[in-house]
């Protein structure tokens, strides 16, 4: 791999100039009374009391979790500055000035993924070393491609009706068309995720976008139910790709202590789906037809695969190339001295069994081999939640995501009766109020996160003895915040059952904007939760199974919101509003709050258990 040494050059392609200097480079691991943890690459920082200069105070680095070398928490021991006579702070809380290796700008030859060489933005040996400008980028780049299919899901919403007469189809056959996109949202995932750990990030984008854009285009000229049903099934599955592999891309390119801001804008992608997806619908229905609808959906699948083909990088961690094994001329290591002759049919019958049973032996591993990578390797992704940490944060946000999705239905529905009646576009609107919170949550709730866990470190002195940099630990991103969040939106749901549709006992009904005051608050404790437990899965899985967890993490909120999306118009009928978010809203809040009292009391232990299973 080349490296261009012209600051320049760097700048233009989005990396920070180097020093002159580079540090060395090592992995930690903390290790206490508690819990055994891995960690992540980090630079080793040389302070100034290393180097025998005069002590100057800097701020306080962190480090991301890593692997190989163990190191003892807490202060290290003094005793030597003291007895030294040197009036210097502990090692542990303090750094120098801390600088970024060398740059490595990977030739175009040599980029990884599907048509690399055609990216603006280079590939580069270590993602880190992005200008954070440049990181940006990136990260709007893929929340954008992520809302792709959240929005195919929600734009079809007030299509469904016109569909169900042009296709002479039964309403309860239609919203199978959406049901079915869910389902496909939560199992698709699976594969993208297990193949981007290999192939890349960039192949994975690339390949599942441009299946969505073919199935959007065969969505949109289907000539029965039956066709629609099949390619929305697949379009579905096609855009999911995102919502799995874009979490490993942010892990990537972010290091911890950032990483749960940047993981608040790119969840920002699903979320305002369900927003624009319905005004958009409405408008395009009411002008053009459904079948717009989908021609709208090629044609944003289309904008993306141009934007993912030239300012997409590949991301994912380069691993080295194993040493190969030397072939000897001669495998037996001790060859008879003096090999009787054979003869030629002797020879002929041994070559060709031989080669018949080597044959199918190499066939049958070959089969065995293709047959566990394309079936069982993405299932076993299933198995992390045998572990009690991913268990428990992937539940907390299923639950939520549910509840999201009964309340989107419940707007539909609601706000086009009596006493409101309000036209498509105008119920697409409603959906501003969660969105905004989604927005206010996103923008400062992650860096909220990343201050928590800062601070926790800080509380448990959790320092690396060489650098002075903080251990930070997955399970701190769970503290008020989310005792916050699991209270906030189940009794904002609540507050929304109760305030919406005609009041029984009432003379008057309830001003609109009540119920949409309490959907703001349904977006911002919702948000709280969907990133800090998005950034956490990332956290706890090895670097290059970063959007594993995620995909666990998919699979089981879309199940949560397919259900969701088939019970809650029959509950709504049969239940009510009211009474309705009241046993969603205290079934949330109850159980959410359990999982987290579990985490926080059990967590460092779970954890050691996990991470000695994944090294095993």
């Amino acid at each position: 791999m080349a490296v261009d040494n012209t600051d320049s050059n760097k700048s233009e392609a989005g990396i920070e100039p180097a020093p002159e200097k580079e540090d060395e480079i090592h992995a930690v691991q903390s290790d206490d009374s508690s819990s055994t943890n891995t960690y992540q690459e980090v630079h080793k920082d040389l302070t100034s009391h290393e180097k025998g200069l005069p002590h100057s105070s800097s701020k306080e680095e962190v480090i991301e979790p890593g692997t190989d070398l163990e190191i003892e928490q807490g202060p290290p021991d003094d005793s030597g500055q003291e007895e030294k006579g040197e009036d210097l702070p502990p090692l542990s809380r303090h750094t120098s000035t801390f600088s970024r290796p060398t740059a490595i700008i990977i030739p175009r030859s040599e980029r990884r993924g599907l048509f690399g060489r055609f990216a603006v933005i280079p590939e580069v040996g270590r993602p880190y070393d992005y200008k954070n400008t440049t990181k940006w980028m990136i990260t709007a780049v893929v929340a954008l491609a992520a809302t792709g299919a959240p929005i195919g899901s929600s734009i079809f919403y007030p299509a469904l009706p016109e569909m169900a007469i042009d296709l002479n189809a039964s309403p309860t056959i239609t919203n199978l068309a959406v049901a079915l996109y869910m389902l496909a949202m939560s199992i698709f995932p699976l594969w993208w995720s297990s193949f981007s750990e290999t192939l890349g990030r960039r192949t994975i984008y690339l390949a599942s976008f441009s299946l969505f854009v073919v199935f959007s285009i065969l969505s949109a000229v289907s000539v029965n139910i039956s066709m629609l049903i099949a390619m929305r099934i697949l379009g579905g599955g096609a855009a999911a790709s995102v919502q799995a592999v874009g979490a490993g891309t942010i892990a990537d390119i972010w290091e911890s202590r950032e990483r749960g801001r940047a993981m608040g804008i790119f969840y920002l992608g699903p979320l305002l789906g369900p927003l624009f997806g319905p005004i958009i619908g409405g408008a395009l229905t009411q002008g053009f037809g459904w079948r717009s609808t989908m021609w709208f959906l090629s044609i944003y699948g289309g904008v993306m695969l141009c934007m993912i083909l030239f300012g997409l990088p590949e991301t994912l961690r380069r691993t080295p190339t194993p040493t190969p094994t030397p072939i000897t001329n001669n495998p037996n290591p001790n060859p008879n001295p003096n090999p009787q002759p054979l003869t030629a049919q002797a020879l002929q019958r041994a070559t060709t069994t031989t080669t018949t049973t080597q044959s199918v032996k190499l066939r049958t591993r070959k089969a065995a081999a293709i047959f566990t990578r394309f079936f069982i390797e993405p299932l076993r992704v299933l198995l992390y939640l045998r572990f009690p940490p991913v268990l428990i944060t992937v539940y907390s946000a299923a639950v939520a995501f549910g509840s999201l999705f009964i309340l989107n239905i419940s707007i539909q529905s609601t706000f086009a009766k009596a006493p409101y009646n309000f036209s498509t576009i105008a119920i697409g609107l409603l959906y501003l109020a969660p969105s905004l919170g989604y927005m206010v949550a996103s923008t400062f709730g992650g860096r909220w996160i990343d201050r928590i866990m800062a601070r926790e470190a800080q509380k448990a002195g959790r320092y690396d003895p060489h650098t002075g940099k903080l251990i930070l630990l997955p399970e701190d991103r769970m503290r008020e915040n989310m005792w916050l969040a699991a209270s906030v939106y189940p009794f904002a749901l609540i507050w929304y059952g109760w305030t919406v549709g005609p009041q029984v006992g009432n003379n008057h009904n309830i001003h609109w904007i009540v119920p949409c005051i309490a959907n703001f608050f349904f977006g911002c404790g919702s948000m709280l939760v969907f990133g800090a437990v998005t950034t956490m899965l990332t956290e706890f899985m090895p670097p290059n199974r970063s959007s594993s967890g995620v995909a666990v993490n998919n699979f089981v909120r879309n199940i949560f919101s397919c259900v969701g999306g088939v019970v809650a118009q029959p509950l709504i009928d049969a239940l009510g509003n009211g009474w309705l978010c009241t046993m969603i809203g205290l079934f949330a809040w109850t159980t959410g709050n359990l999982a987290i009292w579990a985490l926080k009391r059990n967590g460092p232990r779970w954890r050691k258990t996990m991470d000695q299973a994944l090294k095993a």
